[in-house]
């Protein structure tokens, strides 16, 4: 890991800096043990005995947190319960967890977007298994799938997150876990994976963000430019060819359906969840529910493209598995890709994955 200066030499309040580096650098599943040797922060030391332990980790690079990150902190930074800490590397999320679960938190405030997110849950399935303290998550980033599948108030502040612990109610979730076959990678853990088309959508998605676009609307126009494309494209358009992709279903490897449209190997777009609801309320996998939801398109057929409006805002064809759009649930699943896929905003390689379901964790939502 590079060095360089701290970014503060006078922290204000409870706020505690990351040790230096590029903000989040190297990939999601870097091993965090490798940073814990250094020695243990002392947190909470004012605090009451019997008061909460409440941890924010904060990512000032957010998109909404870029201009209003002081004043945030500051609200919450007197209050002898509450500590926060700025990681600025994926190792240092590790070892901010690893600090937190030594001092005995009680509630986590993730103070970021999707992608803080994803590696605070791939950092912290190592270091808290099955025993995770409450959760919260601020809507800071550009998309925020997380907070508006759990209907966090776009104005949640931190002082309000940090009252929450004992007053507000909480939902559960539990997010994808995802494994490298050969074991070559630490297992990683978000909640939105997508493959193919998904992959060249997120690709333009980023484009949009880069014309002021964010959120909901970033999602709409990427939406209807990919489905321009599916329709209009030809054959070896990159958004209708679709990529290498086999999945297998479960623990007896049921292959998953295929149409027969297109290369029997080969699928246009994947997307996986374990959410109730996507962003802007698109019911790819039909109604909201629990569990592990896949919905897969071969080689498109143009009336699925020019049916995809109604299809997203609830319509079931009868027609739609034998056209080549397939939704189905599995308890975990095997994916084999000849692409890259994308993992709450982040690209990772081409290979064989087992994508299964993490621990059931409880958000504080407003």
């Amino acid at each position: 890991m590079n060095r360089s200066e701290p970014i503060s030499r006078k922290p204000a309040g409870n706020v505690v800096p990351g040790s230096p580096g590029a903000p989040y650098r190297g990939r999601s599943g870097t091993d965090a043990s490798k940073s814990a040797t250094r020695p243990q922060r002392k947190l909470w030391p004012q605090a009451a005995q019997d008061a909460p332990r409440i941890g924010i980790l904060h990512n000032p690079r957010s998109h909404g947190n870029r201009k209003a990150a002081a004043g945030q902190i500051e609200s919450v930074a007197d209050r002898a319960n509450v500590e926060c800490i700025s990681p600025t590397t994926r190792n240092e999320i590790g070892q901010a967890l690893l600090d937190f679960k030594r001092g005995g938190i009680d509630y986590l405030i993730v103070n970021g977007g999707d992608g803080t997110v994803r590696d605070m849950l791939s950092a912290g399935q190592r270091i808290f298994a099955d025993g995770w303290p409450l959760l919260a998550v601020m809507p800071r980033g550009k998309t925020n799938a997380l907070t508006e599948d759990l209907g966090v108030p776009r104005d949640w502040t931190l002082e309000r997150a940090v009252d929450a612990i004992g007053t507000a109610p909480g939902k559960r979730r539990r997010p994808l876990k995802i494994e490298r076959m050969d074991g070559s990678m630490q297992p990683v853990a978000g909640f939105i994976l997508g493959a193919g088309a998904f992959t060249t959508g997120i690709r333009t998605a980023q484009d949009a963000h880069k014309l002021g676009a964010f959120g909901g609307l970033a999602v709409a126009l990427t939406a209807i430019w990919g489905a321009a494309q599916m329709i209009f494209g030809t054959k070896r358009n990159r958004w209708r060819r679709g990529v290498e992709m086999t999945v297998a279903l479960g623990p007896d490897r049921k292959p998953m359906p295929h149409s027969g449209h297109g290369e029997a190997d080969r699928r246009s777009i994947l997307v996986a969840t374990s959410l109730h609801k996507m962003p802007m309320d698109l019911k790819v996998f039909g109604n909201a529910r629990d569990g592990l939801k896949i919905a897969a398109i071969d080689r498109p057929l143009r009336k699925v493209w020019l049916s995809m409006p109604a299809i997203l805002a609830g319509w079931e064809p009868d027609w739609l598995s034998e056209s080549g759009f397939h939704r189905v649930e599995a308890a975990s699943f095997e994916l084999t890709l000849g692409d890259e896929f994308i993992l709450d905003g982040e690209v990772f390689p081409p290979g064989a994955y087992r994508v299964s379901l993490g621990p059931e964790l409880t958000f504080r939502t407003g």
